[in-house]
């Protein structure tokens, strides 16, 4: 899939990647720079809710430890 970079610096999100992966007009993403390569994350308006279900028990910790992750690697 591709898209294009407008002179203003916008470009639009395939409907197949926001099908995927949910996302909505209030959704953010982050952008990381890894090496020669762009990484895009979907960041859910509520934290929280964007976790939920990711296991039982031990979420919060998994949740510190994910976000340390992320600041890491900016």
């Amino acid at each position: 899939m591709r898209s294009t970079v407008t002179a203003r610096g916008q470009t639009v999100i395939p409907s197949e990647i926001r099908k995927q992966f949910h996302l909505s007009p209030s959704d953010r993403l982050e952008w990381f720079i890894e090496g020669s390569s762009i990484r895009i994350v979907p960041v859910k308006s509520d934290p929280i809710e964007a976790f939920r279900g990711r296991g039982i028990g031990g979420s919060v910790a998994r949740l510190l430890e994910e976000r340390s992750e992320d600041r890491n690697r900016e």
